[in-house]
């Protein structure tokens, strides 16, 4: 199990899903395990209507980027195909996960997935 001091990052993913498309850790999990992983890479998923979805526990690594995932957590925000198409209900719900996880982890730096 990984401990706080070792996560350094923290990466906003977007599902790339249409905006109309409402998924959750379940289909995620679906998928990445059909791309023969072990489970949902993600520790955090937004859906649409703001819900917050627990994936994988903080002290598990994840598997959502490549020579990141040992010191990282990952958030997805279902949506994003298409340009910015995040509800009001998610960006309010990522600011209240950063406001817990920035009192959690102080020295991380958050980065979106391409950074």
């Amino acid at each position: 199990m990984r401990t706080q001091e070792h996560i350094e990052k923290i990466v906003v993913h977007c599902a790339d899903t249409p905006a109309d498309m409402d998924i959750g850790v379940d289909e995620i999990d679906e998928w990445h395990r059909d791309r023969g992983w072990s489970g949902i890479g993600y520790h955090y998923v937004i859906r649409r209507d703001g819900e917050l979805e627990y994936g994988r526990p903080e002290g598990v690594q994840g598997a959502h980027v490549r020579g990141h995932n040992r010191n990282s957590l990952g958030i997805c925000l279902v949506g994003g195909k298409g340009g910015f198409n995040f509800t009001y209900s998610q960006v309010e719900r990522l600011i209240n996960l950063y406001a817990t996880l920035h009192a959690k982890y102080p020295d991380a730096e958050w980065l979106g997935h391409r950074d």
